[in-house]
């Protein structure tokens, strides 16, 4: 009998595999709940006054729930993938390109989140990092290995964990800094531009967010998949925000559980920061894994534990490689979730033919110019770097396609009236 994909890398997922809202919320709060994205928090809380951060903080993700809702939107509506649906837009081959990009920046974040949860526990049990590390390794990639059922399962234990305990410890953190009065009047020392603001908030999880439909395919609903996506980006993330930016300013640090040590809540951060790592890399897991998958045709299970083993083994590279690994993310992965959505709703009116009656180009070419020039954009032009992309891509994917469709049509109805 042949075994059946319960994750069904490389087909649609059908209606009686889908999940309701709750636990399509729980699993996509899990996602967003990162300690990276309080170390972005940090850094906006240093920079900015208080009433600053929240408008950024509001304004980022608000960017970052419409980019992913849409995403979220046409996983639901298809039941595929990042990777499958890369395939209308790149064409089969092209979309590997895409997939190769964020299988391997899913597998970086892997490894930088096992050693982000070994360091500070290192410091503070006095254990081996490289222990650690591999412990942390082998429990997330052993929870990955499980697909979503383990995902969701593992995100109703830590969302609520890390609500309530970095809640309280933020709630604690905030007293220090003289209540939301304090907060308030909180002046930054050296000022940050709300340009490049806005670029540390949007760049934080763009990434992330291009990964969307790995998750949102298994909504009952295509109103149950925006909701619970914007919700998770628009609460969730900035929540890991505020956590960041209160902790920053109180107390010098960005990350909920190193204010939790200096509080003296020693247990609890480390319940926090494992869970909120732990839930954020297995997303991470299970998403380079579905994008290999569309590579190799290997099956996903076996890919997660070759992807967890060369994250956990490069963690400590990553772990202090992270800046340039963040400029590498923001710079390429818009312009892949950009020309998916323009060529979906733009290209192609909102109608794909079915998954299996299709007949895929091995390459679609202007993706390619597309992703290229948004990356170009992106790097070169003054703005918002990940906005620009986005924006970039999309604008010369629907030009270029549209060139090349009149060009068609046109040489077609030259070729007749030579023909008459």
């Amino acid at each position: 009998m042949k075994k059946v994909d319960a994750e069904f890398s490389l087909q649609p997922v059908p209606q009686a595999n889908r999940n309701g809202f709750w636990k399509m919320l729980v699993v996509m709060l899990g996602f967003t709940f990162f300690s990276a994205s309080m170390w972005s928090g940090g850094a906006l809380g240093a920079g900015l006054t208080f009433t600053q951060f929240i408008g950024i903080v509001l304004a980022g993700n608000l960017i970052l729930g419409l980019y992913t809702g849409a995403l979220a939107y046409i996983a639901a509506k298809t039941g595929l993938s990042t990777h499958l649906l890369a395939r209308y837009a790149f064409g089969e081959k092209g979309s590997y390109l895409s997939s190769l990009l964020l299988g391997a920046t899913q597998v970086g974040w892997f490894g930088v989140g096992v050693a982000m949860f070994a360091v500070p526990v290192q410091r503070v049990t006095g254990l081996d990092t490289y222990l650690l590390i591999g412990i942390a390794g082998i429990l997330m990639t052993a929870t990955a290995f499980f697909g979503m059922k383990a995902l969701a399962i593992l995100s109703f234990i830590a969302v609520p964990a890390i609500t309530i305990l970095g809640g309280f410890s933020v709630f604690k953190a905030t007293e220090t800094a003289g209540g939301i009065a304090g907060l308030l009047q909180y002046q930054p020392l050296e000022t940050m531009g709300l340009a490049a603001a806005l670029t540390i908030c949007v760049g934080s999880f763009v990434s992330g967010g291009t990964l969307t439909p790995d998750f949102a395919r298994f909504a009952k609903t295509k109103r149950s998949a925006v909701v619970t996506t914007v919700i998770a980006f628009f609460i969730g993330n900035s929540l890991m925000f505020f956590f960041g930016a209160i902790g920053s300013i109180a107390l010098g640090q960005a990350d909920i559980s190193e204010v939790m040590f200096i509080q003296g809540l020693i247990l609890p951060a480390i319940i926090v920061l494992g869970l909120n790592i732990w839930t954020t890399n297995d997303n991470a897991l299970y998403a380079s894994s579905l994008g290999f998958s569309n590579i190799t045709k290997i099956a996903k299970s076996k890919l997660v534990i070759f992807n967890g083993l060369l994250g956990t083994i490069a963690a400590m590279w990553l772990y202090n490689n992270f800046v340039g690994w963040l400029t590498l993310l923001g710079s390429t992965l818009p312009s892949i979730g950009a020309i998916i959505l323009a060529d979906y709703f733009l290209v192609r009116k909102g109608k794909y033919k079915k998954f299996e009656e299709m007949n895929f180009k091995a390459v679609n070419w202007i993706a390619l110019i597309a992703w290229v020039a948004g990356v170009a954009v992106a790097n070169f032009v003054p703005g918002i770097p990940p906005i620009n992309a986005i924006a970039g891509s999309a604008v010369v994917y629907v030009v270029v396609s549209k060139v090349t469709v009149l060009v068609s049509e046109t040489n077609a109805t030259t070729e007749m009236k030579k023909v008459v």
